[in-house]
């Protein structure tokens, strides 16, 4: 029972990548593009877990968290850009 609800959560988060990504191309304006860019990394880190839970291997769970990582320093990185037009000062 728990495989088969793992497996529909990968479906619907797979689903959300999708409908994430349609927002990423489709945003009217950048901030849009910057919040679906960060959506995205999550969904992407809920589905490695995921994945990891399937497959019951450790290593995705490191890999999620590297991820985490790098999507929130993009994030801000994106978000200073915008504000100032650099990111180092």
């Amino acid at each position: 029972m728990i495989a088969l609800a793992l497996h529909i959560a990968a479906g619907c988060i797979a689903l959300a990548l999708l409908l994430n990504l349609w927002r990423l191309l489709r945003g009217p304006a950048l901030g849009d593009r910057i919040v679906a860019l960060d959506t995205m990394v999550i969904n992407a880190i809920a589905l490695i877990v995921l994945i990891g839970m399937i497959g019951g291997n450790d290593t995705y769970f490191e890999a999620a968290l590297l991820l985490a990582m790098v999507g929130f320093v993009s994030t801000i990185a994106y978000c200073k850009f915008i504000l100032r037009g650099d990111i180092v000062e």
